[in-house]
């Protein structure tokens, strides 16, 4: 009886809950509004790096996070131009030093992360590291936080969903910060992830990064892993071959980006996690 009530009041809210993807139009299950994402995520990013900067794991390597500081900058100015208003955002990326993993992560608002072993196994290049945070971004950018978070809220019926709808703050803070927190831990739709590909090659070759890094990303993704569904990456981003394939439609289309003659706008990044 109660899946069954259950059932009718999500099927209720997908009627009424529904939004548009800011860049793409698509229609998007919102159970959660940008804004709220946003908030939730900042504080989630915050409980999630805290105990690592404790221990040492954030930009512990200068050179590593300078240079992923000038890649995200790039980008972020280029992310501006898709969408004007995130100026407004409190963009941050950290680096954190954790070897053997393979991962990086942008959640709502623009708090962003890149794990140590992503660039380290994969002997990433500037060009392939502007691919994996270009494409983040464009997750940011799409609203895809908000949409993982009402997803994951509507299926599990969460309490947070109740906490919001009958105005008890404390509890949808604390619910909304775990729901984001678990946003980007849960795997990405092909829609999700098809939308991040063609955004992110295009905000990469709009920065000055070679698109055919992105093909290349994905192939040394696939050498990387040997197939091994436990690879930190494709558990959130399922990468066939087919999607190297449309990758590489896309980069013909890239190229004038990519080659066009001038410097390239840089946005100013904060330090700090909080």
């Amino acid at each position: 009886m109660f899946t069954r009530i259950a059932t009718i009041f999500l099927l209720s809210l997908s009627l009424i809950s529904c939004d548009k993807n800011p860049v793409t139009g698509r229609s998007q299950f919102m159970l959660v509004s940008e804004e709220k994402a946003i908030s939730a995520s900042s504080d989630a990013y915050v409980q999630m790096l805290a105990p690592l900067d404790e221990e040492g794991k954030i930009d512990s390597d200068p050179a590593m996070a300078a240079r992923v500081h000038q890649i995200t900058a790039k980008l972020i100015a280029q992310a501006i131009l898709f969408r004007p208003e995130t100026e407004d955002w409190d963009w941050r990326v950290k680096v954190i030093d954790e070897p053997e993993t393979v991962n990086a992560f942008c959640m709502a608002g623009g708090k962003m992360a890149i794990y140590s072993g992503l660039i380290l196994k994969l002997e990433a290049s500037d060009d392939e590291i502007a691919q994996v945070m270009g494409h983040e971004i464009a997750h940011a950018l799409s609203a895809h936080t908000a949409e993982q978070m009402s997803i994951a809220m509507a299926t599990g019926l969460v309490v947070t969903t109740v906490a919001i709808t009958n105005d008890h703050p404390g509890v949808a803070l604390a619910g909304a910060s775990l729901a984001a927190a678990l946003a980007i831990k849960l795997p990405n739709s092909r829609t999700a992830e098809s939308e991040s590909d063609v955004i992110g090659i295009e905000l990469a070759a709009k920065a000055g990064y070679d698109p055919n890094a992105a093909v290349s990303l994905w192939r040394k993704m696939a050498e990387a892993s040997g197939n091994n569904s436990e690879f930190d990456f494709f558990s959130t981003h399922p990468a066939p071959n087919k999607r190297m394939e449309e990758l590489g439609k896309l980069v013909p289309k890239m190229m004038p980006y990519y080659q066009q003659k001038g410097p390239r706008p840089v946005y100013p990044l904060k330090s700090g996690v909080d």
